[in-house]
């Protein structure tokens, strides 16, 4: 037990790095809390302070849910500690410590555990994600969309419960980080990239 209490620990703090407030201030002398919606996710790093940092943001938060599966990975081995430490990630890059409980939208971060657990449901969230990003110029509703069909497609591949699980709870976290988002692309008054 003591295990998997340390691995949600360790996780949260790794994803708790703000890696879009810390990358943007040391490479490009901006500190993204200041500008577009504030956060210091990769959509708004792409819409601040261009194309390749947005990517390189999207990058670093990714790498903070991949190294929360690795830790449930390493300290225990188990399934269900590979979805703890996932979990934990994107919660805490979600509420960040370091950020009086504030911080990204959870969606890079989503994906990077994704990647760890279910190679082919990230493929196809991705396509679908970029899809309708390209074809809208919305991410947040590439986001929500890709977030609702996670966990279905993780059941239709007939993944292990605890995976599905971890798909719903997660879709969940994303969907309601971007309830203001909801409420704009419903209103016409989205932002696009």
């Amino acid at each position: 037990m003591m295990e998997y209490i340390l691995t949600g620990v360790l996780a949260y703090l790794i994803g708790s790095i703000p890696s879009g407030l810390i990358l943007g201030k040391l490479f490009w002398h901006t500190d993204l809390r200041e500008h577009g919606s504030h956060n210091i996710g990769a959509t708004n790093a792409w819409r601040t302070l261009g194309k390749v940092p947005g990517i390189i943001i999207f990058i670093a938060d990714s790498f903070k849910g991949q190294a929360g599966v690795l830790l449930g990975g390493m300290l225990v081995g188990t399934p269900f500690a590979a979805v703890i430490g996932g979990l934990f990630a994107i919660i805490g890059h979600s509420f960040s410590l370091f950020l009086r409980f504030r911080g990204g939208k959870g969606v890079a971060t989503s994906l990077g555990v994704l990647t760890m657990l279910m190679g082919n449901v990230t493929f196809i969230v991705f396509v679908l994600w970029f899809t309708i990003v390209y074809m809208t110029r919305y991410v947040s509703l590439g986001s929500v969309v890709a977030g609702f069909l996670t966990p279905i497609l993780a059941a239709l591949f007939s993944y292990p419960m605890e995976y599905i699980v971890f798909s719903v709870i997660a879709a969940i976290l994303v969907i309601v980080r971007h309830r203001e988002n909801i409420k704009r692309l419903m209103n016409g008054t989205e932002n696009k990239i």
